[in-house]
């Protein structure tokens, strides 16, 4: 019966996400801003001659589209602490964990689905633009593993910017948060230390980027997990005691 009440709560929010214009706009968005920065990224690969695969230049869109993600996760919590919209929510879920629960199923459905298909679409948009400029070839060596690593990536990142604005609960703090770590702050240091190894975005990196000398994909997703837990725990016991 909980795990029915609970698909129940996620559908709900899935739907209520659905008529939340610039949900859907930053979704639709962050696919088609991602497959056109892939398809100018193998074409002017193609015009210095230089053989790219199709993945090598997905990848490097990454670092950019994951803004997107980052919005997306930021919002469904902002949403609700928008004027009297967590009072009405909760008129109708009343119980606090359930609701929290199935809003984070939620996000996660809708990063994941996102994720996809940026990644998916930035593929297309790569083996479609190396093919009518008649681009060198090159074969994608890395196999399907970087491309699953970077949509988890995105999925992570997401969750993330989901865990900030639980803690922060406001759309400005949190999104500007967390575009400030993983544009600003994490690059910067990155440049100064070693130890930038652990913030979160350059551990999950190693999903699709595997060059750190300590940290592997598996260690890397597990630091991010980690931040993720950190940050949400504690947001996640203050929303279902200690919110009004």
């Amino acid at each position: 019966m909980s795990g029915m009440r609970l698909l129940n709560v996620t559908a709900a929010d899935l739907g209520k996400l659905r008529t939340l214009p610039v949900f859907v706009i930053a979704a639709v968005g962050t696919a088609v801003i991602g497959a056109t920065m892939v398809a100018a990224l193998a074409a002017y690969a193609a015009e210095q001659g230089t053989p790219v695969s199709s993945t090598d230049v997905t990848i490097q869109a990454i670092p950019f589209v994951q803004a997107g993600l980052i919005l997306l996760g930021v919002l469904p919590v902002a949403h609700e602490h928008t004027g009297s919209q967590l009072s009405t929510t909760l008129a109708v879920v009343p119980r606090r964990g359930l609701l929290l629960a199935g809003k984070t199923l939620a996000t996660l459905v809708a990063v994941a689905l996102t994720a996809a298909a940026t990644v998916g679409g930035s593929l297309v948009a790569a083996a479609l633009t190396r093919h009518l400029v008649d681009a060198p070839v090159d074969d994608d060596g890395g196999g399907p593993w970087p491309v699953l690593g970077a949509t988890t990536y995105l999925v992570l990142v997401g969750l993330l910017a989901h865990a900030v604005a639980l803690l922060l609960r406001h759309l400005v703090p949190a999104l500007v948060g967390t575009l400030s770590l993983v544009l600003i702050v994490s690059p910067l240091l990155a440049g100064l230390t070693e130890h930038a190894r652990w913030l979160p975005d350059r551990a999950a990196m190693q999903l699709y980027d595997p060059a750190d000398a300590v940290l592997t994909a598996t260690t890397g997703a597990l630091v991010m997990i980690a931040w993720i837990v950190l940050v949400g725990a504690p947001a996640a016991v203050l929303f279902v005691r200690c919110d009004p």
